[in-house]
C-alpha cells in the first residue's frame, strides 16, 4: 500500500520525504522490521521507540512514525503525529482493510472470567457455524493454527493482523480478551465491535493504573466508543457488579444495553440455580421466555460466565437452541479450575485466581464439595499491585483448612517479602505454611492430602514459566502436579 493512501485517512502533524513510497509492512519492534516497512515509534514505560530508529534503518524501513519533530537524516520517508500508539492503530486498520469489519467481532474485558467467557462464546459461534477465531490470555486461534499467547490483548497492529489472518483462514467472527492495559494504550482503537461484555470489576493492576476509578475509566472506554463504527453494536453488562450497574447509566453509551445476572433487575435473569459437583444450571428468564441452562463447569462463578456468553451470542443472532446446546458441552479453560486426575481418594485443581475476589469464588466453590480439608498453595506476582496480597492472605486464612505461601512470578522482589505481605491478611488463628520454592510448596500439599481432602493450587493456572530477577525458567503447576502424583503413585 502507497503510504499517500495510509495518511489520506490517518491523522499527523506532517510529513518529510516520499509519500508514493510502498510501504510492505507495520512494525512497532525495531527487530521485526523488514524491507520497506513502516516503523512506529512508540514511546514506553521505560524506552522510548525513538531510540530504535537507527536500528530499524538498518534492517530496511522506508517510513518512520514518531511523535518526536527531528529525525535522522537518511533518504526515508518521516512522518510526524500527536500520539504514535493512536497513529499505529489508525495506520494498522487502514493498511490491512478494516477487518474486523468484515467479521462477528465479540470483545470481553472485567477483571475476572475472561478468559471462561471467551472459551464458552466461541463455542457456541462453533455451533452456529460462525467459524470463530480468538485472542486472548491462553492462546490465539486463526483457522486451525493455535500459537501462543504473547499478551491478553496483542498491540493494535498485532491484533490487525491477526483478523486479517482469520478473514484469509475463512473465520467469520472472533473472540477477543480486551484488557484494561489494551483500553489505555489505545490497542483495540478503531475496532468495529458487535458486542462488548463486561464482567466485573474487582481489586487488580493498581500497579499501573494507581485507582479504582482509573481501572474503571479504562475498561469504559470499550463500552463509550462502541457503536461508533458501522454496526448496530450491544453492551451485554453485569447487573450484579456494582461497577457494571454504573457503566449501564453512563451517559456516553451508545450501543443497546443487554443486563445479565442473579438479581433482581437484569435483564436476563439466572433463576432456579442449582450448583452441583459436576456443573450448575439455571433457568435464565428474559423478556423473550424461559430458557433452562446447563453448565458442565463447577461454581456460581462459572454459571455467571456462562449467563454472559448466552446474552453475548443470542445478541449476535445465534439461535437459543443452539446456544443451550453449545453450554451444555464441557469446555476445557486451561488452568481454570482444571482438575488433574489422581487415584488416590482426594482431588487436585489448578487455577489462574490471583485476585482475592477470584480465589474466593473458587476456594468457596471447592468448600461445597470437600468432606475432607482445603489445602491451598497460592503466593502474588512481584512488581504488581501489593494492596491485594494481605486480601488474598485474609481469604486463604477464612476459607482454607491448611494454606501454604510460596513464590508466584516473584519477578524483581524478593519473594519471602511479598509472603510476609501476605501473610499481613491472615488472622491470629491461622499463621499458614511458608515455602519458598514453589515446586516443593507443591509437593507439600500432596504429601499432607488424605482421603476426601480437596488442594487448589492457585494463582499461575495456564502458565508455563516463571519469572525472577528477569529470567524464566519453564514451570506449569499442572506437569508439576502430575509428575509429583506419578511418583506417588508408582
Amino acid at each position: 500500500m502507497k503510504l499517500s493512501d495510509i495518511l489520506i485517512k490517518v491523522s499527523h502533524l506532517g510529513v518529510r520525504g516520499n509519500t508514493d513510497r510502498v510501504v510492505s509492512g507495520l512494525a512497532y519492534d525495531s527487530r521485526k522490521v523488514t524491507a520497506d516497512s513502516l516503523f512506529v515509534a512508540i514511546p514506553g514505560a521505560k524506552h522510548d521507540g525513538f531510540e530504535y530508529i537507527e536500528d530499524a534503518l538498518k534492517h530496511g524501513a522506508g517510513v518512520i512514525v514518531s511523535p518526536h519533530g527531528r529525525f535522522p537524516n537518511r533518504d526515508v520517508t518521516h512522518v510526524q503525529v500527536a500520539d504514535a500508539r493512536r497513529a499505529l492503530a489508525d495506520m494498522a486498520d487502514v493498511f490491512y482493510g478494516h477487518p474486523s469489519g468484515k467479521l462477528k467481532v465479540v470483545g470481553i474485558t472485567g477483571t475476572n472470567g475472561k478468559t471462561t467467557t471467551a472459551f464458552m462464546v466461541r463455542d457456541i459461534l462453533k455451533a452456529a457455524d460462525l467459524t470463530p477465531g480468538l485472542m486472548g490470555t491462553v492462546q490465539y486461534e486463526i483457522g486451525s493454527r493455535i500459537l501462543p499467547a504473547t499478551r491478553t490483548t496483542p498491540e493494535s497492529s498485532d491484533i490487525q493482523c491477526y483478523f486479517d489472518q482469520m478473514l484469509h483462514a475463512g473465520c467469520r467472527s472472533a473472540v477477543m480478551e480486551v484488557s484494561s492495559h489494551a483500553l489505555e494504550q489505545d490497542r483495540v482503537r478503531g475496532l468495529d465491535f458487535d458486542v462488548a461484555v463486561f464482567s466485573n470489576l474487582t481489586l487488580d493492576h493498581l500497579d499501573y493504573h494507581e485507582t479504582m476509578e482509573r481501572y474503571y475509566g479504562a475498561k469504559r472506554r470499550l463500552f463509550t466508543s462502541l457503536g461508533g463504527g458501522s454496526k448496530k453494536a450491544v453492551a451485554v453488562i453485569n447487573h450484579d457488579d456494582a461497577w457494571g450497574r454504573r457503566l449501564m447509566s453512563e451517559p456516553g453509551l451508545q450501543a443497546g444495553v443487554l443486563t445479565f445476572g442473579f438479581e433482581e433487575g437484569a435483564l436476563f435473569r439466572a433463576v432456579d440455580v442449582v450448583i452441583g459437583p459436576t456443573g450448575s444450571e439455571c433457568t435464565i428468564r428474559s423478556p423473550t421466555g424461559e430458557s433452562r441452562v446447563h453448565i458442565p463447569l463447577l461454581g456460581r462463578f462459572n454459571l455467571q460466565n456462562g449467563l454472559a456468553a448466552y446474552v453475548a451470542t443470542r445478541a449476535l443472532g445465534v439461535d437459543n437452541d443452539t446456544v443451550i446446546r453449545a453450554l451444555a458441552l464441557r469446555v476445557a479453560v486451561p488452568g481454570r479450575l482444571e482438575e488433574i486426575a489422581t487415584r488416590r481418594g482426594w482431588r487436585v485443581f489448578v487455577d489462574y485466581a490471583h485476585t482475592d475476589d477470584a480465589l474466593a469464588n473458587v476456594l468457596e466453590t471447592l468448600r461445597r464439595f470437600t468432606p475432607g480439608r482445603l489445602i491451598v498453595v497460592f503466593g502474588c506476582g512481584g512488581n504488581r499491585d501489593p494492596s491485594k496480597r494481605p486480601l488474598m492472605g485474609a481469604v486463604a486464612s477464612r476459607l482454607a483448612d491448611i494454606a501454604i505461601l510460596t513464590s508466584d512470578n516473584p519477578r524483581d522482589e524478593a519473594p519471602l517479602a511479598i509472603i510476609d505481605q501476605i501473610r499481613a491478611g491472615f488472622d491470629d488463628r491461622t499463621h499458614g505454611e511458608v515455602v519458598e520454592d514453589r515446586a516443593s510448596a507443591i509437593t507439600m500439599a500432596l504429601s499432607l492430602a488424605r482421603e476426601g481432602d480437596v488442594i487448589l493450587v492457585a494463582g499461575k493456572g495456564h502458565e508455563t514459566t516463571q519469572e525472577c530477577r528477569g529470567a524464566y525458567s519453564l514451570f506449569d503447576d499442572r506437569q508439576v502436579v502430575r509428575t509429583l502424583l506419578q511418583r506417588m503413585e508408582g
